[in-house]
């Protein structure tokens, strides 16, 4: 419960919560500490921190003051008979600009027009394999990925044509991999789960779950040992926390202080079973137990995701290890599209699809960017217009390519092999 209070140039926010405290114990006297309001994870650096307040749940007022330029936020919290105000610094530039929103619109509805045409294509039997789509979730992909470069690197999951997309991934030579052609980024032998440009930074799609843990924490330790401020960005999900590998990642990464970014997409289902009957507990604890700087944000709000990324960049980037970042997002449409022909039965509701759709990343930018005055009907217009191009040129690009070369398997797999 939280109570807005307009005041001038600034906005004041009170809560009555819970807090959940959690303090960096290597150094009481310069530690950190971080607690958990109703929509944020606060991380604050300090001088001292009683230990009294390490660890466990409080009940009290918390007060947080945001400045109108969002340059600086001041916080005040109390439990107990303890009082403490506390502020921290963002950084200069807390929001992205006009250039950059109206980009990662794009992005993202780049991500929707392609997967709506692959779920297409697939119930037309136009595919040869499987697809898991991205819709719903393409604000995270989007948010993480516009702080990254070309050198920086990204694992991702089954579920990988947003993060290749948002990661400048070329629309043509995934679709035509998707495709099975000889064109397709990977010549038509990976396929829609194994999708890769490592001249993009994209390390690889992946058909395990939770394999990307140990890859991109190899990545995180060559920039280390590279010294050039790359950093390695992990995607997964939640059902992939609960992979022994994700703890030996957290704890190898942060050990050797490498730049490596754990992206939790928590989109409620590992594959058909809701989270809650399959994870015990919060996600994000098992990153804080690390004390390395945690986030949990609206996956659905790009902006969100945005600044969240861009706190995490520059803490790797600045030398400070690794950090974890939990997107709360929703798949809209079922674990693979082929799943219709195989279960005996729906596994959630109508009624919880249609509230999520409500809840659309795009749509809501969209609408942000209209309402602001930051974009016009026509602007928006133009981008989408853009896009159906690039989709058209890709999907026919795809549709008349050649098709893979079946004698690539005895350079890839079948070395020496050959009848």
């Amino acid at each position: 419960m939280y109570w807005d209070i307009c005041r001038g140039q600034s906005q004041i926010k009170i809560y009555f919560t819970a807090m959940k405290i959690r303090m960096n114990m290597q150094n009481k006297m310069a530690g950190y500490l971080t607690y958990q309001t109703p929509n944020r994870t606060v991380r604050c650096e300090r001088k001292y921190v009683p230990p009294v307040i390490d660890g466990g749940w409080f009940f009290g007022l918390v007060v947080e003051s945001v400045a109108a330029d969002d340059k600086a936020e001041r916080f005040i919290y109390w439990f107990a008979d303890y009082r403490e105000e506390v502020v921290t610094t963002v950084s200069k530039q807390a929001s992205p600009d006009r250039e950059q929103l109206l980009e990662m619109y794009e992005r993202m509805f780049l991500i929707r027009s392609v997967e709506k045409q692959l779920s297409a294509d697939f119930h037309a039997g136009n595919l040869p394999g499987a697809v898991h789509l991205y819709i719903g979730q393409e604000a995270v992909a989007t948010g993480v990925c516009a702080h990254l470069s070309d050198d920086d690197k990204i694992s991702s999951t089954h579920r990988g044509h947003g993060h290749f997309l948002a990661k400048g991934g070329d629309p043509k030579s995934m679709m035509a991999e998707v495709y099975g052609k000889k064109s397709g980024i990977c010549k038509g032998m990976g396929g829609s789960m194994h999708v890769a440009d490592f001249s993009r930074g994209i390390i690889g799609a992946n058909g395990i779950v939770g394999a990307g843990f140990a890859i991109t924490t190899g990545a995180g330790w060559a920039a280390k040992l590279d010294g050039d401020n790359k950093v390695a960005v992990c995607f997964f999900g939640d059902g992939a926390a609960n992979q022994g590998v994700f703890m030996e990642s957290l704890n190898v990464s942060t050990l050797w202080n490498l730049p490596v970014i754990f992206v939790c997409e928590h989109n409620t289902f590992s594959e058909f079973s809701p989270s809650d009957t399959v994870t015990a507990g919060q996600i994000s604890d098992r990153a804080s137990a690390f004390g390395i700087p945690v986030e949990v944000v609206d996956g659905n709000d790009v902006v969100a995701v945005w600044r969240a990324t861009k706190r995490a960049v520059e803490h790797a980037r600045n030398g400070g290890g690794p950090s974890y970042i939990e997107a709360k997002t929703y798949r809209i449409h079922g674990h693979l599209e082929a799943e219709i022909h195989f279960l005996g039965g729906p596994y959630r509701s109508e009624e919880e699809i249609e509230s999520w759709r409500k809840k659309c990343p795009i749509t809501r930018l969209r609408n942000d960017l209209l309402s602001s005055d930051t974009a016009s009907e026509a602007e928006i217009g133009d981008i989408e217009a853009r896009v159906q191009k690039q989709l058209d040129e890709a999907l026919k690009f795809a549709r008349e390519g050649e098709p893979a070369d079946e004698n690539l398997v005895f350079d890839l797999m079948f070395v020496g092999q050959q009848p």
